[in-house]
């Protein structure tokens, strides 16, 4: 299956943390990052999601965002450090890719956000992306 999902990094689960609506899956990353999907605890179900099985983790791109470090005092959990490889700018937003280790991430921000941030290729970001935003795929 295609999607037009440009974010899909490979991982390993290591944790299910399952609740009565909603659960938590902890997600190695390939580069060793660990990330945190919040899903329906149906959808854990339903695709078999248990310690130690192969899933992509999926994100669109308009939930990344960035910033130029670590953020504290927020919930956002998911906080992954790359490297800016390439920005294409338009009249009102921007499509920022970023290396990160193991794979790659594309952020769709505002265009007044990559000029405030100071973004261009090299520049160290910290990719910021909610649990809630990440889906799984078997």
């Amino acid at each position: 299956m295609s999607l037009s999902i440009r974010n899909q990094i490979p991982g390993t689960i290591t944790s299910v943390t399952a609740g009565e609506a909603m659960s938590t899956v902890k997600v190695r990353l390939a580069g060793g990052q660990d990330i945190t999907a919040a899903i329906t605890t149906d959808a854990v179900k339903d695709l078999g999601l248990a310690e130690g099985a192969a899933v992509t983790a999926l994100v669109k791109s308009t939930e990344v965002s960035l910033a130029t470090g670590p953020v504290e005092g927020i919930s956002i959990r998911n906080q992954i450090p790359g490297t800016v490889t390439d920005i294409a700018t338009g009249g009102a937003m921007g499509s920022v890719k970023v290396s990160v280790e193991g794979g790659a991430l594309t952020a769709a921000i505002t265009k007044d956000a990559v000029e405030a941030l100071g973004l261009s290729a090299g520049t160290s970001v910290v990719a910021l992306i909610k649990s809630t935003e990440i889906s799984l795929s078997v």
